[in-house]
């Protein structure tokens, strides 16, 4: 099984940063929290910080496991094991260098963007406020 890692940052004004696949990808133009697989011999955390780094130029400062989900996509042939992380990154502008865009989206507006199908579970609870990264952030500190 394939380890994948998935950033939900959320800023201060609550939006939650969401990037869209680009057109020449697998799933194409559908939207995903911004992260990737875990090369052999990375933890999660390692995975993330590069993640971060190659696709939006960005700094993990710190992240707290929010949750699992195991998924199977027809075009792979292994099962996925996706964790999901709230994560803080540093000041700095974020350029979308793996994405054909990004949104900063309050929670409520999840819905309206098609997402991979491995993410509903977790969009569905950000949407809905059963899940608050900042907040989960915060309390870990």
């Amino acid at each position: 099984m394939k380890t994948v890692v998935a950033a939900v940052i959320e800023r201060g004004d609550r939006r939650l940063l969401i990037g869209q696949r680009k057109r020449n990808d697998t799933s194409p133009l559908k939207w995903e929290f911004p992260g990737g697989k875990a090369e052999p011999g990375e933890t999660p955390e390692m995975a993330l910080a590069r993640e971060l780094k190659e696709e939006l130029g960005a700094r993990m400062q710190r992240s707290v496991p929010i949750g699992r989900t195991v998924h199977k996509y027809a075009a792979t042939p292994e099962d996925l094991e996706i964790l999901f992380y709230a994560v803080e990154i540093g000041e700095s502008e974020i350029t979308p260098r793996a994405f054909e865009q990004i949104a900063w989206v309050l929670p409520k507006e999840l819905g309206a963007y098609d997402f991979l199908p491995a993410n509903a579970q977790l969009v569905a609870q950000l949407a809905t406020g059963r899940i608050k990264p900042r907040e989960i952030l915060e309390n870990s500190a």
